[in-house]
């Protein structure tokens, strides 16, 4: 099994892995500084510069020619942005040991949602202008080179000492062109920071939907906590009609979205977005209002928003070199804290020292890490399942296939490898689920399983995952921050493969 792995990965990705050669030995501790439904990233050191740098772990041992190729198009897409406010792909590396590939990025200190979520911190209107001009800068460059992000966030915001933010995390990100369209899939984007035309199903989009979640990431920063919480789809959306006002009859007609006749309230809601923000500085609003425009083609684009009032009048966006020094910070801090309140909570209502009792609502609320983008749904949406345990990055196996996404299939040739002993022994990673359409399906990047197909069981301590098919009515396994998650273990431990009880 293990060499028709690596007889896939060089097939598929040996041209892409061609021009790098880096060399990576032993992960500092293996500790885990960004935590994902498919992925680990892991703090190292590169041997031959002494320099700490980012490990993205990915695992191709399912076999799944889908599974490498949207790896391919988010390396790709990685060697095709060169700007400072975006991560640089620095290298690739491949185990001789495993089916695993790892993507090499400078470390960076903190993520924009750890710092939000640090208890005493709290952003002033300068330093809010720094980081919104170059998440603003960043995403003009995604978009004039054709790749939109489809997944900006708190914890895809990294930051440096310097005060550098740049934008990570590409594996949601596509290709598109304006001028020739092709559907996309609308699950994308977390829940907290996706606009409502993904939300009602639409297919046909653009820079609109990164720049919805910019204006999110606005008013969160200057609210010091999120904006649109929501916990389902329906309650996202109940949520941004509130804010943004109901879309009009027009609005309707124009975009055609699939779930219009579900999501459409009854009850017209009115726009009141000056109202709610009324404390925020008032050169924002214009921004915000027009961020978090209902219809996307009134959002404008990056380049409008860098030209706003925001940017150019008094206080200005202060120098990133001039931002506070921080503790390092990121969002998987911000939920072990949270983790250990609720432990010394719960210890102490078992010890009865007598802590007095508070009803949420009376509790403060505070910035706090959004969902694992798209952990709910595929249960709200989907009844029949196929669950594979590849830990692929690739959203092949968290999304939907790419027959619904545009943009997959690539021209793909030698690898390198990194020492046997890099492997960290103990890599957790979760089962993972998508959903299928009836009658066989054909795509540019090759033919996808055939769910006319009679549905194969097989044993959970099975060791040919090349072959296990499951199904489930249940919800897809959750995120281990959120309780349960199926957990498979390496190969290279020895161990047999097993998908645990979702």
């Amino acid at each position: 099994m293990y060499m028709e792995s690596r007889s896939l990965l060089d097939g598929h990705l040996g041209s892409l892995l061609s021009p790098v050669r880096r060399s990576v030995v032993g992960l500092l501790g293996g500790r885990i500084v960004l935590k994902s439904w498919t992925s680990n990233v892991y703090k190292a050191r590169d041997t031959l510069s002494g320099k700490i740098v980012a490990l993205k772990k990915v695992r191709f041992d399912n076999l799944e020619p889908e599974s490498v190729k949207f790896m391919a198009r988010e390396i790709l897409i990685l060697r095709r942005l060169d700007h400072p406010n975006v991560v640089k792909l620095q290298g690739l590396v491949t185990s001789r040991m495993s089916c695993s590939l790892y993507l090499v990025f400078d470390y960076m200190e903190h993520d924009l949602a750890g710092l939000a979520a640090s208890p005493g911190i709290k952003f002033t209107e300068p330093q809010v202008k720094c980081y919104m001009h170059q998440l603003l800068s960043g995403l003009e460059h995604c978009h004039n080179r054709g790749v939109l992000h489809r997944d900006i966030k708190g914890s895809n915001l990294l930051l440096d000492n310097g005060g550098i933010l740049k934008i990570a995390d590409f594996g949601l990100a596509s290709f598109f062109d304006p001028n020739h369209k092709q559907p996309m899939t609308s699950r994308v984007v977390t829940l907290w920071y996706r606009p409502p035309e993904l939300l009602l199903g639409a297919t046909d989009y653009g820079v609109g939907v990164d720049l919805w979640s910019a204006g999110c990431i606005l008013a969160e920063l200057l609210a010091g906590k999120p904006i649109l919480p929501g916990h389902t789809e329906v309650e996202q959306l109940h949520k941004i009609f509130k804010l943004c006002g109901s879309p009009n009859e027009d609005y309707w007609k124009k975009l055609k979205l699939p779930h219009a006749t579900v999501f459409k309230p009854r009850q017209p809601y009115t726009r009141c977005i000056a109202q709610t923000f009324k404390d925020f500085p008032p050169s924002s609003l214009p921004l915000i209002d027009t961020l978090l425009a209902i219809d996307p083609a009134e959002r404008q684009t990056a380049t409008a928003a860098l030209r706003s009032e925001f940017f150019t009048t008094k206080p200005y966006a202060c120098e990133p070199s001039t931002l506070p020094q921080y503790p390092p910070s990121k969002e998987i801090d911000a939920k072990l804290r949270d983790q250990e309140a609720r432990r010394l909570r719960a210890a102490s209502k078992a010890n009865g020292d007598g802590v007095k009792k508070t009803r949420a609502r009376d509790r403060p609320i505070r910035a706090f890490p959004a969902p694992e983008a798209n952990a709910e749904l595929q249960g709200n949406i989907d009844k029949r399942r196929l669950i594979t345990h590849a830990n692929a990055k690739s959203k092949s196996e968290k999304f939907p296939p790419p027959h619904q996404d545009g943009g997959v299939g690539y021209p793909l040739g030698s690898s390198h490898h990194i020492d046997a002993e890099f492997d960290h022994p103990d890599v957790p990673f979760s089962s993972t689920a998508f959903t299928y359409s009836k009658g066989a399906m054909q795509t540019w990047s090759g033919p996808l399983v055939d769910p006319a197909a009679p549905v194969r069981r097989k044993k959970q301590n099975s060791v040919d995952a090349r072959t296990t098919v499951y199904s489930s009515n249940s919800k897809p396994p959750p995120n281990k921050d959120q309780g349960g998650g199926g957990r498979v273990k390496d190969k290279e431990e020895g161990t047999a493969a097993a998908l645990t009880k979702m």
